[in-house]
């Protein structure tokens, strides 16, 4: 008999579902119980991903493999938990649990329907974390997209309405990439079980093997759209930057769910065999060129939000270049990078809103010029002047913003110092692989030290017009609800720092997992059936 523990593999998609179905009965006037209903639901959510992730980090931890219509694989819906999948549950839920929080303080307010479109998503995403078929995944992306439109445009305004119909039009083609991929794919394989897929590549003939292949690369460009590779990128830090806070800081997890999706079949697919390596040296030179862009877009940016949206381009092009790469041990590190740069990015898309809350909209460009020009009028200090306190609530987004400065930037002494120097480390030879680099992997190193370079560059600029020389003078309001969540995922990733050993062991069993390809196929293909209380499974058979 399975334990209940089994069975909450699929609560990750039901709690969300559950919970969007029954906030479409409550009416829309009735914003407190809508409130209550969703941020329980996400409150249960993360206490289920975390018992997921705890039963994955256990040194008994148990590839799960949970057959939805008691149908074995490949005939039937799977869904399959492992290090990786539960890792990814788990920072969804606490990224969706802090820009919850954020959004009760008023953006929930300004829009319909904006639990029950959150719940969706958090459904889709997590869904796509879990499947093990790619019809499903489709399915999954496509609940997941269908929400993260009705988000995006939340809270009307034409500069969102603009993005929101950039963002969508990109995206329905990016749907309609994955279903050529998944049709190449199928009439090819004959199955769309990741497992069984991988277990018919080896000995599939050559001809229609490279079928399959264009199948799977017409398949990874729908999820490179969705990671911001360039040149397929030029939507992401507009739409981004258009979003709400919460929303944005929601869409951090998106970018990443197709750098997921990519290691996730390159590992499973392309990781051994006649068709090992493919798309390797697409994905390492386009992150190469994606981080380029990004470091760029983050030199130019003048408005934090935009800078917020060059940083997710940042991460994305590190991931790829390292996927290109296919080594695990700087796996292991940009798995940690991966990690500590989502909780990054979401913390300071929440933290931009609250920054420029006293901002006038022209502030920046007026900085700007008074920078380049200078100021003809700047009072001079008189003597015994003591200058003026900075009040509290500066000094606690000062905090906040100088520690989101470090973390892009790869500063000790938090987490995304770690996880770089993990990379960079094992990149030139004194990690665990103990190989010189080559020039590609040179460069890689220039890229990443740059970016970081990047990075310091412009936070300190914008701290600096933001919090020393600010020409308003005037102190935003910010309530406690707005800024915890911000504090709680800065907290997180100083948590990161101090049990670094850990994760970074719990990262290295991932990558090992994944570079084994045979555990995640007899987790699947191996999974029984529940039988009946006449003993008779759902396919059939009668078991003695």
């Amino acid at each position: 008999m399975m334990g209940w523990t089994h069975h909450l593999i699929i609560a990750p998609i039901l709690i969300p579902l559950v919970a969007a179905a029954l906030l479409l009965f409550v009416d829309e006037r009735q914003r407190v119980a809508k409130a209550m209903i969703s941020l329980a639901a996400t409150i249960l959510l993360a206490a289920v991903a975390f018992i997921l992730f705890r039963i994955e980090s256990a040194p008994n931890g148990f590839e799960g493999a949970y057959l939805l219509g008691n149908w074995k694989a490949p005939f039937g819906i799977v869904l399959v938990l492992d290090a990786l999948s539960a890792l990814m549950l788990m920072l969804t839920a606490v990224v969706a649990l802090a820009a919850l929080v954020y959004s009760l303080a008023r953006w929930h307010t300004v829009g319909a329907h904006f639990h029950t479109m959150f719940q969706l998503l958090l459904m889709g995403v997590n869904g796509a974390f879990l499947t093990g078929d790619l019809f499903n995944l489709f399915v999954f992306f496509e609940v997941m997209l269908a929400a993260s439109y009705g988000l995006l445009l939340h809270g009307s305004g034409p500069l969102r309405v603009k993005a929101g119909m950039h963002y969508i039009a990109v995206n329905l083609a990016a749907a309609l990439l994955f279903l050529i991929g998944v049709s190449l794919i199928y009439g090819t394989a004959g199955t769309l079980n990741m497992a069984d897929l991988a277990a018919r590549l080896n000995d599939m003939p050559a001809d229609r093997r490279m079928l399959m292949e264009a199948g799977a690369g017409v398949l990874g460009v729908a999820f490179l759209i969705k990671a911001g590779m360039w040149p397929l990128c030029f939507w992401l830090p507009t739409a981004y930057s258009a979003a709400s806070a919460p929303v944005a800081g929601m869409f951090a997890i998106l970018s990443k769910l197709g750098i997921y999706v990519i290691l996730r079949l390159t590992m499973l697919l392309f990781g051994e065999g006649p068709s090992a390596g493919f798309g390797s040296d697409f994905l390492l030179y386009g992150g190469m060129a994606t981080l380029i862009f990004g470091t760029i877009g983050v030199l130019a940016s003048q408005a934090l939000g935009r800078l917020a949206g060059f940083s997710v381009l940042v991460s994305s092009g590190t991931l790829l270049m390292v996927l290109g790469i296919n080594d695990g041990a700087i796996s292991s590190g940009a798995l940690l990078y991966l990690v500590s740069s989502t909780l990054t990015i979401s913390a300071f898309f929440m933290l931009i809103e609250l920054v420029e809350r006293g901002q006038d909209a022209g502030a920046n460009v007026l900085a700007v010029t008074m920078e380049a020009y200078g100021d003809a009028d700047e009072d001079e200090p008189e003597e015994g002047d003591a200058g003026v306190a900075m009040p509290g609530t500066m000094a606690v987004l000062g905090t906040c913003f100088a520690a989101c400065g470090i973390l892009l930037s790869g500063l000790p002494p938090l987490s995304g110092f770690i996880a770089k120097f993990a990379m960079l480390s094992a990149m030139m030879g004194t990690g665990a692989i103990g190989v010189p680099p080559d020039a590609a992997v040179w460069t890689l190193i220039f890229l990443v030290i740059l970016s970081g370079i990047a990075a310091l560059i412009s936070m300190t600029r914008a701290g600096i017009r933001t919090f020393w020389s600010s020409i308003e003078g005037t102190v935003p309001r910010v309530l406690v609800i707005e800024i915890v969540p911000v504090m709680f995922l800065i907290a997180l990733t100083l948590g990161l720092t101090v049990q670094a050993g850990p994760t970074m062991q719990y990262m290295d069993t991932t990558i090992r997992m994944l570079s084994t390809p045979k555990i995640y196929i007899d987790a699947v293909q191996g999974a029984a059936v529940v039988p009946d209380h006449d003993g008779t499974s759902a396919d059939g058979t009668r078991s003695e």
